[in-house]
């Protein structure tokens, strides 16, 4: 299934309830929501107070990006905030195994994020325990980035494993995804496309979501 998750870092932050309510009536599948500390990444968004009083307003999927250095220390605050799904880098100062541990036993589902640098074989191991692998298609920290079409292989090649271990693992493409770059992502074999700027930043949101799920299918 192909599943659409806009990245709140593009929302209107002042009108949060309803650009949340805007992306259900516009048929978004989840929230992205991205956590950045200042640290793993050079940028800061938010922390679990914030996805606390954001559960609130929406009863969509939230699906949580834990970009920062300690995710094992600040997963159970997410949980208990609402998460449903996160998502943590195999990049971060964690053990891999230990974190995917924790918040499966806590509840939520759990996914591996890996940069642009990492290689796809970095999560194999992994693949049995986890929901969800996240490729970055661009260099974490900053919305509005441009798709770097080169991840497609490493996309293809979790896919391919994820085939051969009869697995039904998501594959989530994050970065620089539109009109123009989701029936490629979606021919590498991912099919969760989070989308920020060509969402929030459509004339017609529903359109633009109606459109992206679309070519998706085509794939």
């Amino acid at each position: 299934m192909n599943l659409i998750s806009p990245s709140i870092l593009s929302c209107d932050y002042s009108r949060m309830g309803e650009e949340f309510e805007d992306m259900k009536k516009c048929g978004a599948d989840w929230l992205h929501i991205d956590v950045m500390d200042g640290h793993f990444v050079p940028n800061i968004t938010l922390g679990a107070p914030i996805v606390k009083c954001m559960r609130k307003c929406s009863d969509l999927v939230f699906d949580v990006h834990l970009m920062i250095s300690d995710p094992i220390k600040y997963a159970p605050d997410f949980v208990k905030a609402g998460a449903d799904i996160i998502t943590f880098h195999i990049e971060s100062d964690c053990d891999t195994a230990e974190t995917v541990k924790l918040i499966k036993s806590s509840g939520c589902k759990a996914g591996i994020a890996v940069k642009p640098g990492t290689p796809a074989e970095a999560v194999f191991p992994y693949l049995g325990d986890i929901d969800m692998v996240l490729v970055m298609t661009v260099e974490p920290g900053f919305g509005g980035q441009s798709f770097m079409e080169d991840m497609m292989e490493k996309v293809t090649a979790v896919r391919k494993e994820c085939e051969r271990l009869s697995l039904d693992t998501d594959i989530q493409v994050d970065g620089g995804i539109s009109l123009k770059t989701v029936e490629k992502a979606a021919k590498a074999g991912a099919n969760v496309f989070v989308a920020g700027s060509a969402i929030f930043g459509a004339d017609d949101r529903k359109a633009m979501i109606t459109s992206l799920r679309e070519l998706a299918s085509r794939a």
